[in-house]
C-alpha cells in the first residue's frame, strides 16, 4: 500500500475494525441520545471512537487526535497541532438510526490545517475506500484488492448527477440547483456523498448545510485522491483545525472543475 511516511493498510484496519462494533450494535436493539446541539448520539458512536483512538494510540503514539465524540479539546492546545488526526467514528448517525446502510467510519490526517489523507469505511456494505492527496484514490470491497478510482469529466449536454443530503435538504440547495442542468438527482447519507464524486457515479456534490470539520475531512481527502475537488463556494480550500470547527459552504466536483 503507499505511504506518506504512516502505513495506510494500518489506517483501514482500525476503521474496518471500528465498522466490525458498530455493525454488532446494528444488528441489535439500540437507544438513542440527543447531543448538546440535538443531533443523535448512540452507543455505536462511542463504541466507534473507543476502537479508533485506542488503534491510533498503539500505532501512532505522537499524533494527537480530534474526534466528534472528544472534542473539547482547547483551541489554545491545538492550534499548535502541525500534524494530528481528525476522525469521526460513526458519520451518518440519522442513516444508522434509520437502518438504511449510509454511515461511515472517517479517519483522516490533517497537516498544517489542510487533509492530507483520509479513510472512509462504509460497514454496512464492507467498503472501504483511500485517498492520498498527491497520489491517488482506491476502493477495497471486502477482503478483495484495492481498485484505483477516478472522478469523472461532467457532461453538460446530458445534465449533471447531483448528490445531496438525504437527511439535511436546504432552501440554498433548491437556489443553486435552478441555474443547473441537472439530469439526475442521488440522494446518499454521510461522507459516502464524497465518495460517490470521487468513483465517479455523480459529478457534483454542493453543500449549503451545517458541518463539522470532522464530517468533511477524509471524504475530501478521498475526493482529491481521485483528481476532484473540495472548494467553498467562492473557490477557496477548506481549512482545518479552525478555531471555530465548523464548516463554510463548499461544493464537490469532479475533474472539471469550471464553475457550474
Amino acid at each position: 500500500m503507499i505511504t506518506i511516511g504512516i502505513d495506510f493498510e494500518v489506517i483501514c484496519s482500525i476503521a474496518r475494525e471500528a465498522g466490525a462494533a458498530i455493525m454488532e450494535i446494528y444488528a441489535g436493539e439500540f437507544n438513542v441520545e440527543l447531543k448538546g446541539d440535538a443531533s443523535p448520539l448512540t452507543c455505536a458512536d462511542r463504541a466507534s471512537h473507543e476502537v479508533i483512538v485506542k488503534g491510533l494510540h498503539a500505532s501512532f503514539p505522537d499524533l494527537p487526535i480530534l474526534s466528534e465524540e472528544g472534542r473539547d479539546i482547547p483551541y489554545a492546545e491545538r492550534k499548535n497541532w502541525q500534524r494530528f488526526w481528525l476522525v469521526d467514528p460513526l458519520d451518518g448517525t440519522k442513516e444508522f438510526i434509520k437502518r438504511n446502510g449510509e454511515f461511515t467510519v472517517n479517519i483522516a490526517l490533517i497537516e498544517g490545517g489542510q487533509v492530507t489523507a483520509g479513510v472512509v469505511h462504509v460497514p454496512a456494505l464492507d467498503k472501504t475506500y483511500l485517498g492520498i492527496r498527491g497520489q491517488g484514490s482506491w476502493l477495497t470491497v471486502g477482503t478483495g484488492d484495492p481498485v484505483r478510482i477516478v472522478a469523472r469529466e461532467a457532461d453538460h449536454v446530458s445534465g449533471l448527477t447531483v448528490v445531496m443530503s438525504r437527511s439535511h435538504p436546504s432552501p440554498e440547495l433548491a437556489a443553486y440547483l435552478e441555474d443547473l442542468k441537472v439530469a439526475n438527482a442521488l440522494p446518499v447519507g454521510s461522507s459516502l456523498k464524497f465518495c460517490v464524486v470521487a468513483e465517479g457515479k455523480a459529478d457534483l456534490y454542493p453543500r449549503f448545510g451545517p458541518t463539522m470539520e470532522w464530517d468533511t475531512a477524509a471524504g475530501h481527502a478521498v475526493v482529491e485522491g481521485a483528481g476532484g475537488t473540495v472548494t467553498t463556494v467562492d473557490g477557496k480550500k477548506l481549512q482545518y483545525n479552525k478555531e471555530n470547527l465548523l464548516n463554510p459552504h463548499f461544493i464537490v466536483s469532479g475533474l472539471d472543475n469550471r464553475p457550474f
